[in-house]
């Protein structure tokens, strides 16, 4: 690596790329060995406080100087390019912004000093009032085309002009602007590419450069990590909510910028820093035989049964399909089916075809209360004798658990609103962490239900907003909060089911590498449905690119495959062909298809039974040199 002094510039000419550092405005341009520009990245930052918004004023001109090679990784010459630029602030007594030039990356922090809770902080750009008199906001400049996003969204659209904003983290549901949750979290990592996709699931050639975000688990504290592009330039945003208080001094999660020739090289180059800087496990749990059998999960089945939506909406159809959004008395909605004689029915019809899961999973709603967990006897008059037949049978049930809800919680163990009324569970306080410790006990312990373990939803209702109020650190900030909040709320669930049973099979849809030690499997969920032009977007691509996000960035764990809402009879057959190689087969659907109503002919029930039979026959010749994702 070189660093080259010239006339107002220096360049940093390293192994993967060149850095070009300039004073005015403050910036540093990044482009390929070649000189062809990746982006013109900004050196101001925002480190917004609830109370002040963070301003650089009196900006003068960036710091370059050489280090010695701290070791993380060997440089040919025994240094890295350290770039500083350290302004005034409105917000706070100082702060700086940090690059650090290595071989192969470049890794961006913000420092700063002083006192106050953070709302928001802007990597790659922020707000200023430069010496030439140029003011308001600033951002770094767009030499790409296109974005790399590794979540589901709808519209369906995995890599996306780079014009178009994207968001990753814990908050999401199916309301307008806010599907992006399917998992929570995702990588935190996104990549930007030099050519537009042909379609909503592919991927161009490269090379890329992905943008990581890189600290434990423990620091990352934000809801939301967004990409914010406007008029050919772009920053990212770390939402904080106010709930993290600087005392003396704050940095930053690290952003590491690295080319490489793919996305999913991205995720698993993301995954191996995490883990060399242990912040992420290095191996996933060791497997009990059972946690690879197929699954019957009876949401699909339960949704096909129930001829109106409840409320929220959870039936697949489209309002201008309904009679009536308001679903007459008497009538069932899919939560209400989870019932034992339903799924006695149901598992009956299945294996009458030949057709017998492994692992049956409960799905929602079993529970007379979501937070507490207790069975409701009107629908399981004797959920624990049910689990106990299911074993007789050979088969293990796992119980649906709705992340979060705080239904059934006393108030004084949830995260509340001004008005005081319970919003989610607090995994920062600890009567709650002990509340989920006996409630685990009872749900999987062999005096309480005896159940096998949990299929793990609704990651992605993480409390936010600066309004609410969690349990407290003695500085007046949350125990916890944002990413680092579900890893806690998960991490309480997941030692309580090991602990009562040590095979316990924990399944979730949180694919970031730092969760690889609160999850056993992890989850494609729920499919989505059209691309940005209204057009469908087929089952299998969507399903077959959330399975790349998963194996990238958890390769040592379990795939749950998933299967609802599947849009029609020919596409479920066409998935139900593509499952065992994309992981444990699941079957949600055992009578029909809940949107079109097509019923499930004795031939479909055949190439079930018979995708399961070569499935576990593969599965038997393979134990112990099965490929990464794949049992």
């Amino acid at each position: 690596m070189q660093l080259i002094n010239g006339p107002g510039t220096h360049t940093v000419a390293a192994r993967d790329y060149v850095l070009q550092v300039r004073s005015a405005p403050p910036e540093a341009i990044l482009a390929e060995p070649d000189g062809r520009i990746w982006a013109r990245l900004s050196l101001l930052a925002s480190v917004d406080r609830v109370d002040v918004p963070d301003e650089s004023v009196d900006v003068g001109a960036p710091v370059v100087r050489t280090l010695a090679d701290d070791g993380a990784t060997p440089t040919h010459d025994g240094f890295v390019v350290e770039v500083r630029l350290t302004t005034d602030s409105t917000a706070w007594d100082h702060r700086t912004t940090v690059l650090r030039c290595f071989e192969d990356r470049v890794e961006v922090t913000v420092h700063v000093e002083g006192q106050g809770r953070v709302s928001t902080v802007r990597l790659l750009g922020g707000r200023a009032a430069l010496r030439s008199g140029a003011c308001g906001s600033f951002r770094s400049g767009i030499e790409f085309a296109s974005v790399y996003v590794p979540t589901p969204t709808e519209p369906v659209d995995v890599v996306r002009p780079a014009h178009a904003p994207a968001t990753l983290g814990v908050l999401g549901d199916a309301l307008p602007g806010r599907l992006h949750g399917v998992f929570s979290p995702p990588p935190l990592c996104l990549a930007l590419g030099r050519s537009l996709a042909d379609g909503a699931t592919d991927v161009p050639a490269g090379p890329w450069l992905s943008l990581a975000v890189l600290a434990p688990v423990s620091a990352l504290r934000f809801t939301e990590l967004r990409y914010q592009p406007s008029d050919g330039g772009f920053h990212l945003e770390l939402d904080y909510d106010g709930h993290t208080v600087v005392q003396q001094e704050l940095t930053t999660p690290t952003l590491v910028l690295r080319p490489v020739p793919d996305p999913w090289s991205a995720l698993a180059r993301y995954r191996d820093d995490l883990v060399s800087r242990d912040f992420a496990p290095v191996a996933g749990p060791a497997p009990a035989d059972w946690w690879a059998e197929p699954i019957f999960c009876g949401w699909g089945a339960q949704c096909a049964r129930a001829p109106l939506p409840g409320d929220p909406l959870t039936h697949p159809l489209f309002l201008a399909d309904l009679p009536s959004a308001v679903v007459p008395d008497g009538l069932p909605v899919a939560a209400d089916l989870a019932r034992q004689d339903v799924y006695d029915e149901l598992l009956d019809h299945l294996a009458a075809h030949d057709v017998v899961p492994g692992t049956v999973v409960v799905d929602d709603r079993w529970q007379a209360a979501y937070g507490s967990a207790e069975p409701d006897p009107q629908r399981w008059p004797d959920l624990r004798g049910w689990i106990r037949a299911r074993h007789e049978r050979h088969q293990r049930v796992l119980l649906w658990w709705k992340a979060w809800d705080a239904d059934g919680l006393p108030a004084d163990w949830c995260v509340r609103d001004v008005t005081g009324h319970a919003v989610a569970a607090d995994p920062g306080n600890p009567a709650y962490l002990e509340g989920v410790r006996r409630i685990v006990g009872r749900l999987l312990g062999p005096d309480g239900l005896d159940a096998d373990g949990f299929k793990v939803d609704f990651t992605q209702r993480s409390p936010a907003g600066t309004g609410l109020v969690p349990h407290r650190e003695p500085d007046g900030g949350a125990t916890t909060w944002g990413v680092a909040g579900l890893h806690a709320l998960l991490e309480a669930l997941y030692r309580a089911a090991k602990e009562v049973k040590p095979d316990a099979l924990v399944v979730t849809h949180t694919p970031h590498p730092s969760f690889g030690d609160v999850c056993d499997m992890v989850r494609l969920n729920d499919v989505l449905e059209r691309d940005v032009a209204g057009r469908p977007v087929p089952v299998a691509d969507q399903l077959r690119f959330r399975h790349a996000v998963a194996t990238a960035s958890l390769p040592h764990h379990l795939v749950d495959t998933d299967q609802w809402p599947m849009p029609d009879r020919a596409q479920w057959r066409s998935y139900v062909a593509a499952q065992a190689a994309l992981g444990v087969p699941a079957l949600y659907y055992a009578e029909r298809i809940d949107r079109t109503q097509e019923p499930l002919r004795d031939d479909d029930l055949a190439l079930v039974a018979a995708t399961w039979r070569t499935y576990r026959a593969q599965r038997t010749a393979l134990v112990g040199s099965q490929p990464a994702g794949v049992p």
